[in-house]
């Protein structure tokens, strides 16, 4: 041969350091008075032997040693060479395929490179992962990862025994590695070698990943995500609508727990196969339902109760069970316990064709330490602070998310517009949002590092939160991105032009911890703590809230809301219905988690069902009929939803009766004279001749009363409803004299005027 490599080019080829192996590898014009002949080299660390096939043409060209055992290379005198094979012997084995140094053409354009290193490449999820495509007419995978500390990186798989001297990939700019490997297509399973500077060895899974193997494995499987969307009307009636003036009433699920099915009962497949049965870790007697088997149950069961969106806790891939999957190892992965993606889309297709929406929760503010995830990624902090001050959650053992850095801001935002493009999905619930916007949160004093003007708000965090919303609003009009925030901090849910971090809406944490204080004392003391009840409309309008009755509110020993409730058995489910009455009736969105709607006994346990054999009794089916009938009325009544926040749209009657622990108030609705009034009453004690004021005179209808026989109240209530009176009242002229009922909530509506009943 007469073209040679140097003894260094091909030592960093074997010792699998070279940072464009197509520098040697692969196929390379030579010149030589005027004509063009050609060298093909191919590094083969496991074969014997080796020659390039030209299949059109089918010649054979066998390759030598000459520099290296391993390293193959062979001159064919020929002006075009074009889409060669390799004839490779491994001992007694013989394989044929396609050269993966052969394909030059980049899929990232230099604008793909720039757009990424500024931070503003929306669709990088379309770059930079696993992506079946063809090259010069070759089918196979496009792989390209994100490390720009690494020395080197390779594609190890099942393609070629996970050996990384097979395919190492090459570095194109910005520290983005990339690789076409033919004749590889959807279901291969791979991971990425990278190796640091000192030749430290980690294997990851992708970050940009479509699928990963059911937990404890962790390679990520190659997957297209094509799926036939049926949901067309959905996403245009979404496009126009406006959440703010929409009924929204959320049933969080944690898929893992809602219900499971026999272990012993495989799930069956679209063409009528079986896929392996995922156990629940600490319930080996049960198996968790797959997405297509919740989309035949819990559909059904949401739209039965009326809720207009599930929440599901987070879906994307996460290790450990326990962790309900807020310790995301995938972003860009659903979880493979519940079946493929393909499935997950399938289930959120029929949510939309049964008109509910889909809302995600989403966890940017730390992602977990395990080996093959992001923690270290490229052998340094890549994804995190390298200052654990600044870089890690101690109690929670997780890493905490560099927003200073553009790569890692693209990365986050590009996640979040994926699960709205390739999943259709509704909404993002972000969670633990002041985690991330305090430095100091959960930490002691010398934990943490103050921002440059000595304030302990990470700027960085607020900054990604403000653009996050901007462009997922731009992108996608009528979602919904709703804050998990506790703090003080000004503006979660305004418009990112008035200088607020642009959430639709924020969680009422106040409202919450208020209220479960409140009903959990006993009645007689409540008169003492009526501020409880009517503290929230001090602030209702300061912010976009949704009032949520969350799954944090029934673990780790705090019970379930049920056993809250002071009292005996009937006067737990009476406060039960009166608190959910109060929350649908007050200001906001609402948010129910899974469990509440039938008053569960048990404190939720992510191991293992929801108590459906309580539904056997009578007072747990009639809660749950009362949450029926009470979604019911929330979307059919747009005073309940219109103007949830604007002053407009709430008016005290009275709530100042503190004594005997009533509050009265009517709701208005936008753009009409509709309007609808809500009495509570607190305590056991019936009120048969309590008069309430009223704006208007005629029949006041009873649309909705929690004390009812049918919701295993005393059915003590008012005929269907009260005609008013006139009375020298200073605010109200009118009132209606209503039989109060114990531990009971009153809604109605003004049916007639003019003694003419309106139907």
């Amino acid at each position: 041969m007469t073209i040679t490599i140097s003894p260094d080019q091909i030592d960093r080829i074997v010792s699998n350091r070279h940072h464009d192996p197509f520098e040697i590898l692969g196929s390379h014009p030579i010149e030589r008075d005027g004509k063009t002949s050609w060298v093909v080299r191919a590094y083969l660390p496991k074969a014997d032997a080796a020659w390039v096939i030209r299949p059109t043409e089918r010649e054979e060209y066998p390759m030598q040693a000459v520099s290296h055992p391993h390293l193959f290379e062979c001159e064919i005198d020929i002006p075009e060479l074009a889409n060669y094979q390799l004839r490779i012997k491994e001992g007694e084995h013989e394989r044929v395929s396609y050269d993966p140094y052969a394909f030059r053409s980049p899929r990232l354009t230099d604008f793909d490179i720039h757009l990424f290193a500024e931070g503003n490449h929306h669709r990088i999820y379309e770059k930079l992962g696993a992506h079946p495509t063809e090259f010069n007419g070759v089918q196979g995978v496009h792989f390209a990862v994100w490390a720009p500390n690494a020395r080197n990186v390779s594609v190890i798989g099942d393609f070629n025994n996970w050996d990384g001297r097979e395919h190492q990939m090459r570095l194109i700019g910005n520290g983005i590695w990339q690789l076409f490997i033919p004749e590889i297509g959807i279901g291969e399973h791979y991971k990425y070698e990278v190796k640091n500077d000192v030749g430290h060895i980690y294997h990851k899974s992708d970050p940009y990943g479509f699928e990963q193997e059911i937990r404890p494995q962790t390679a990520s499987i190659v997957n297209s995500l094509d799926y036939t969307w049926h949901d067309e009307d959905w996403l245009e009636r979404r496009r126009q609508n406006d959440p703010q003036e929409q009924p929204i009433s959320v049933y969080e699920v944690h898929l893992g727990s809602w219900l499971h099915d026999s272990a012993e009962n495989p799930p069956q497949l679209p063409d009528g196969e079986t896929r392996p049965v995922v156990k629940v870790s600490q319930k080996p007697e049960g198996r968790f339902l797959t997405y297509r088997e919740l989309a035949e149950r819990l559909i059904p069961y949401v739209k039965e109760l009326g809720f207009t969106h599930v929440e599901l806790l987070p879906v994307a891939e996460h290790p450990y069970d326990g962790s309900w999957g807020y310790q995301v190892a995938g972003y860009y992965t659903c979880t493979s316990r519940y079946g493929t993606p393909q499935d997950l889309m399938y289930f959120i297709d029929q949510c939309h064709q049964n008109n509910i929406g889909v809302i995600v929760d989403w966890v940017p503010g730390h992602f977990p330490k395990d080996r093959h995830g992001l923690a270290f990624f490229d052998g340094t902090h890549l994804y995190e602070h390298a200052d654990p001050r600044k870089g890690e959650h101690k109690e929670w053992g997780t890493l905490v998310f560099n927003y200073a850095r553009n790569e890692v801001r693209n990365f986050l935002v590009a996640n979040a517009l994926f699960w709205f493009d390739r999943y259709h999905i509704d909404g993002i619930r972000v969670d633990a949002v002041a985690s991330m916007l305090y430095l100091d949160y959960d930490r002691k004093p010398g934990e943490w590092v103050p921002n440059q003007y000595g304030g302990n708000e990470n700027l960085e965090a607020a900054d990604f939160l403000r653009y996050l919303n901007y462009q997922i609003f731009g992108y996608y009009p009528g979602i919904l991105s709703i804050a998990e925030e506790s703090t003080a901090w000004p503006l979660v849910s305004r418009p990112t032009y008035l200088g607020g971090l642009g959430f639709s809406f924020k969680w009422n944490m106040g409202w919450m911890h208020d209220m479960l204080d409140y009903f959990a004392k006993d009645p007689l003391y409540r008169r003492y703590n009526q501020n409880s009840v009517t503290f929230s409309i001090m602030y209702a309008f300061s912010e976009n809230f949704m009032l949520a009755l969350s799954h944090d509110e029934v673990v780790h020993g705090k019970g379930n809301l049920l056993s809250k409730m002071p009292g005996d058995d009937w006067q737990k489910f009476a406060n039960l219905r009166c608190l959910y009455a109060y929350m649908y009736t007050h200001p906001g969105k609402k948010t129910l988690f899974m469990g509440m709607e039938f008053g569960q006994r048990n404190e939720w346990n992510a191991w293992a069902d929801l108590d459906w054999g309580a539904l056997q009794h009578a007072l747990h089916q009639q809660l749950k009929q009362f949450m029926a009938d009470l979604n019911q009325l929330y979307k059919s009544e747009p005073a309940l939803y219109t103007q949830d926040f604007s002053h407009q749209g709430f008016e005290w009657i009275d709530c100042n009766d503190a004594e005997n622990s009533i509050v009265s108030f009517i709701r208005k609705a936008k753009d009409s004279d509709d309007f609808i009034v809500t009495v509570c009453n607190f305590t056991p004690q019936p009120h048969p001749n309590y008069w309430v004021g009223v704006p208007e005179p005629g029949f006041y209808a009873e649309v909705l009363n929690s004390d009812a026989g049918d919701y295993g109240g005393s059915n003590m209530g008012n005929m269907g409803g009260r005609w008013t009176g006139e009375w020298s009242h200073p605010r109200w002229s009118y009132y209606i004299d209503l039989c109060l009922p114990p531990l009971g909530v009153l809604v109605l509506k003004l049916k007639s005027q003019n003694g003419r009943l309106e139907l």
